[in-house]
């Protein structure tokens, strides 16, 4: 075990693409055990600008450039969800540990692919809202008994996205050949952090609905088509005996997005709640309870990017976790970090949702 500092290149920071700036940079930057080495892109004054924004020792106008450099030891992936597959596969036949952001491909075969491919490789995906410290400590009460048998929860999560109205540059979210939607994304984070507190879902039933089947591209002045549902209730069992319903809501007013998770036990209540607009992944959340526990651990990271929006203040919170527990795996050789066998399993279940809601009927054994 080295003290070297673990050299991170990233892959999508450009100045002007919102997440990588506004989480992986001042993630990376409030770590001294990490090192943003690298940054690319697929132009040379994007890639240029984000070297000297972000601070960057080298920059790539080919990501496969980035991904040869043998003193890059993390490839953190950061496009849009159709380029995943050929980066993220280049930098395993590399040798190299790989952070993804979710979901890991555009397809549950794709992502079968990329789970196989990463054999005994470090690899982490970004699911990162179950590690955030709160969502941990949530997790360690239940595990402890001090709630009793679960008995139930409710989870309510909405988000200011996936509504009528978008900018043309996201407008691929609303396509379902991109892979990157309301339920692979939203859906995807809120059923995650659920199975963070309460185990893997074994059931699930559940239903969608397009709400907003025309989208405004406010931009560009016209009209687009959603091929995806914008709206989700679901009720599952998870492995730990909880009921649970959920309900996704897209589209809402920005001081109305939050996020919410009451669990009753018969010894106890909990409560996870936050109130980013961009969803439950995105910024810190609160743990409350009726009976003791201990103070949520400080987030290992802060911050937002010099170049984000200021709607993105927290996104590098949970983030941050994810690379200090990939670096703490890198360094002691364990695999703690989910990684893309957990972005398969989560791919999964998004797809069992989306076949309960298609028949009509409960899919079982999901875990």
């Amino acid at each position: 075990m080295t003290n070297k500092p673990l050299r991170v290149g990233i892959i999508g920071a450009d100045t002007k693409a919102s997440w990588a700036g506004a989480s992986h940079i001042p993630a990376i930057a409030s770590q001294p055990g990490l090192v943003l080495a690298a940054v690319a892109t697929r132009h040379e004054d994007s890639a240029r600008a984000a070297a000297e924004t972000f601070g960057a020792g080298r920059w790539y106008a080919d990501p496969y450039r980035l991904i040869a450099d043998d003193t890059i030891d993390i490839v953190t992936v950061a496009v849009k969800v159709p380029a995943h597959r050929e980066l993220v596969l280049a930098a395993l036949r590399a040798g190299k540990a790989v952070y993804c952001e979710a979901p890991l491909g555009a397809s549950l075969a794709e992502t079968e692919e990329m789970a196989a491919a990463a054999g005994e490789l470090h690899t982490a995906i970004g699911l990162q809202g179950r590690l955030n410290p709160s969502v941990r400590r949530a997790a360690e009460l239940v595990v402890s008994g001090k709630l009793g048998r679960l008995l139930s929860a409710n989870v309510r999560a909405t988000t200011f996205g996936f509504g009528p109205q978008s900018i043309a540059a996201y407008d691929y979210f609303n396509k379902s050949a991109s892979g990157a939607s309301f339920l692979t994304i939203t859906t995807a984070h809120v059923l995650d952090v659920v199975e963070a507190v309460l185990g893997d879902i074994v059931e699930v039933d559940a239903r969608t609905a397009l709400l907003w089947p025309e989208i405004e591209l406010v931009d560009a002045g016209t009209v687009s088509v959603r091929e995806i549902q914008d709206h989700v209730d679901l009720i599952a069992r998870t492995a730990r005996g909880a009921s649970v319903s959920v309900q996704v809501l897209a589209g809402v007013a920005p001081p109305d997005a939050g996020f919410i998770l009451e669990l009753r036990g018969t010894q106890g209540t909990l409560t996870l709640s936050g109130n980013h607009l961009a969803g439950v992944q995105v910024g810190d959340l609160a743990l409350s309870a009726s009976v003791e526990f201990a103070a949520p651990d400080a987030p290992v990271a802060s911050g937002i990017g010099p170049t984000a929006a200021d709607f993105w203040v927290g996104a590098a919170i949970n983030v941050g976790e994810v690379y200090a527990s990939l670096a703490r795996d890198i360094a002691g050789g364990s695999y703690a970090t989910p990684g893309f066998a957990h972005a398969l399993h989560n791919s999964r279940l998004v797809a069992a949702v989306e076949r309960a809601a298609r028949s009509g009927e409960r899919q079982r054994a999901l875990a």
